[in-house]
């Protein structure tokens, strides 16, 4: 499975993003699908992850109520919309598939993904 992410760019506090994850080579059927970011001199972590059914959302407590993750099958596409963009969410963005359904405790983790993008820049102004 290759992972392409996009959307990233450059916006002011308060403004929206809507992030993709486009998977080629094969379905995301039965995948989970996760978001991560990386700020500058940080370790990456968890942002929000879907299971492929969309039965089940997760987010990190950080974006929760301002980030949604959902998916759409007949693109095979995972989105990210970021809504109330703060200065601390300026980060690069990756997604990541893991081709199986995970545990609770796996889904937060890095450990859990198989496949990743390559990342997606997101930076927000003050």
């Amino acid at each position: 499975v290759q992972l392409q992410a996009s959307g990233g760019g450059l916006v002011q506090a308060g403004g929206s993003l809507r992030l993709s994850c486009v998977a080629s080579g094969r379905t995301f059927s039965s995948y989970a699908v996760g978001w991560f970011r990386q700020a500058p001199g940080n370790e990456r972590e968890f942002v929000a992850a879907i299971t492929w059914s969309g039965t089940n959302t997760y987010y990190a407590g950080s974006v929760k109520g301002r980030f949604t993750i959902s998916a759409d099958h007949a693109k095979n596409t995972v989105y990210l919309q970021m809504n109330s963009l703060k200065s601390e969410d300026t980060a690069v963005f990756y997604c990541a598939a893991a081709p199986r359904s995970l545990s609770t405790a796996l889904v937060f983790t890095e450990r859990g993904y198989d496949y990743w993008g390559q990342g997606t820049q997101v930076t927000v102004s003050s």
